[in-house]
């Protein structure tokens, strides 16, 4: 192949007229002095007011290397070559205005000429693939010798391919993992699904300030993972102040701006001093505001223009303060609802769902229950400071329970945590037995008893086909009907509901698409998901 070297004319270090010109480390003509360092071509970037200086240049190398072949290629940088958009899109233009011919020469970029911001255009066309090749940077003789006498300096090549250098990719993907397995406090989740999205959440998390909406039920983890997030920009340097986490069903009336936002003294019956806010107490740190939906209407509108503006007017003030903070939100409410019921502000659902992430319910990943145990009994330990274990049996018991699709886990991950608690707290000499764990299931299924006798008892098909297409229905098929109804309306979408009602026959098929086949059997009665999703 041929091999091409593209560089930029040093107007500085490349200057030279006369014959001592020799006696001085030119950089550029450098290049071509190395027996071991054979070039076809050349394509010197050369701006206008420099011309003289790089047909010297070329008459210099016709000397040293006249089997190479040299091109001028002019540039123009506009009125300040340290400007970066500029110098950036001078050299972008040319780039990509260029015949690159991959197949039959390969390409170096000398980054030892030109202006720092030239040099640094350089790299990131290079790194963006709009200069391809490997970049190669040019160096004097030791001690500043003569060139004359000590040869034309050392060259180095450059090679931007990260996937080329093992050590580092190891160690980028450790680091990734670490990033990752650190906002899943170190359980080995196994749904691909949950793992993808801790996967976006960690690449928002760490290049984006903007607010962060964590939806889904109660107990799915929201604050946890929101003291994760806090955590992990504190690692990285993005965030120095505190978090500040609030449930706001608890903010109500007169006191939730008092709460959000602080007052004056005096400001209104029984301000008897100065209230900096929970907002001010989030500045340069994050502020969580679970259940954000509970928020009144004008705190939403003092809330927003603290996002928009960085300031807010304290209860009572005339001057507005300052807080620079990163809002995550939470929420177990359908949002959008609550906008078209004029529940919740339009402009500020706009402002926080930008990065909008779904947690799952626990019953969406039973997969991951396994895991959770082990670090419920991790959290235990470290918290009462003692160690309990299960015995196989007793694991086995509670893990069949908890990952059967009958299982609802209403609160989630809270009830979860709570069954582990109690189990350890009881454990004779530190060992759940099977009694335990029996003892446990009961709790939990008194736990979630409803008034209604079954699920399916509460739903009425007559509202979902009409009087005369369920009067025409055999009562197998009512009954079938009715119990795919309420899974459905208890699970937010096709696939987790699919996954509950077909979750053993999905065992023995290589691909499963359960939402297909629940589509497929509501199409029989004329019905879709949507029809019958959940309030």
């Amino acid at each position: 192949m041929k091999r091409v070297v593209i560089g930029l004319l040093g107007s500085t270090l490349d200057r030279g007229f006369q014959v001592d010109r020799w006696d001085r480390w030119r950089p550029t003509v450098s290049l071509f002095q190395h027996e071991d360092l054979l070039i076809d071509r050349f394509e010197l970037l050369v701006e206008k007011p420099f011309h003289k200086i790089a047909n010297r240049v070329v008459e210099d190398i016709a000397l040293v290397s006249p089997e190479t072949e040299v091109r001028i290629n002019e540039i123009r940088f506009g009125r300040d070559p340290w400007d970066l958009a500029d110098v950036y899109g001078a050299l972008y233009d040319w780039a990509r205005a260029y015949a690159f011919d991959r197949e039959n020469e390969e390409y170096l970029i000398h980054i030892t000429t030109g202006t720092h911001i030239a040099q640094i255009t350089l790299f990131l066309l290079n790194e963006a693939g709009f200069l391809p090749g490997r970049l190669i940077q040019t160096s004097p003789p030791r001690g500043g010798r003569r060139p004359a006498d000590h040869g034309p300096g050392r060259y180095q090549t450059i090679d931007l391919d990260l996937s080329r250098y093992d050590a580092l990719s190891t160690r980028f993907a450790r680091d990734y993992e670490e990033t990752t397995d650190f906002l899943k406090s170190g359980i080995a989740t196994r749904s691909a699904d949950f793992n993808r999205l801790i996967e976006r959440i960690e690449q928002v998390a760490l290049r984006s300030k903007a607010p962060i909406l964590l939806t889904g039920p109660t107990g799915a983890g929201k604050s946890q993972l929101a003291r994760r997030i806090y955590e992990l920009r504190c690692q990285r340097g993005g965030l120095d102040g505190e978090m500040v986490e609030v449930n706001c069903a608890t903010l109500t009336g007169d006191t939730a701006a008092s709460a959000l936002f602080g007052h004056l003294k005096g400001s209104f019956t029984g301000a008897q001093k100065n209230r900096p806010g929970l907002l001010r107490q989030a500045h340069k740190g994050l502020l969580f505001l679970d259940e954000i939906g509970e928020l009144g209407l004008d705190e939403q509108a003092m809330l927003l223009r603290a996002l928009e503006d960085k300031t807010f007017l304290p209860v009572g003030a005339d001057s507005p303060v300052k807080s620079d903070f990163q809002l995550i939100a939470g929420t177990n409410r359908e949002l959008g609802k609550a906008v078209a019921d004029g529940r919740f502000r339009e402009d500020l659902m706009a402002r926080i769902h930008l990065w909008t992430f779904e947690l799952p319910a626990l019953a969406d990943r039973r997969e991951d229950i396994a895991p959770n145990l082990d670090y419920e009994l991790r959290r235990f330990e470290e918290s009462e400071g003692r160690r309990v274990s299960f015995n196989k049996e007793a694991k086995q018991a509670f893990l069949s329970f908890a990952e059967s699709p009958d299982t609802p886990w209403r609160g989630n991950f809270r009830d979860f945590n709570a069954a582990i608690t109690r189990m350890a707290t009881l454990a004779e000499r530190g060992r759940i037995r099977g009694v335990d764990v029996g003892e446990e299931i009961e709790r939990l299924r008194m736990s979630w008893r409803r008034p209604e006798s079954a699920r399916e008892d509460a739903v009425d098909l007559t509202e979902v086909l009409g009087g005369e297409a369920v009067a025409g229905m055999d009562s197998f098929d009512r009954v079938q009907l009715a119990h795919v109804v309420a899974v459905c309306r208890s699970h937010k979408t096709a696939s987790a509901a699919g996954r509950a009602l077909f979750s053993e026959s999905r065992k023995k098929r290589k691909v499963a698409n359960d939402a297909d086949r629940l589509r497929k059997y509501l199409a029989k009665w004329g019905l879709s998901f949507a029809d019958l999703e959940g309030d």
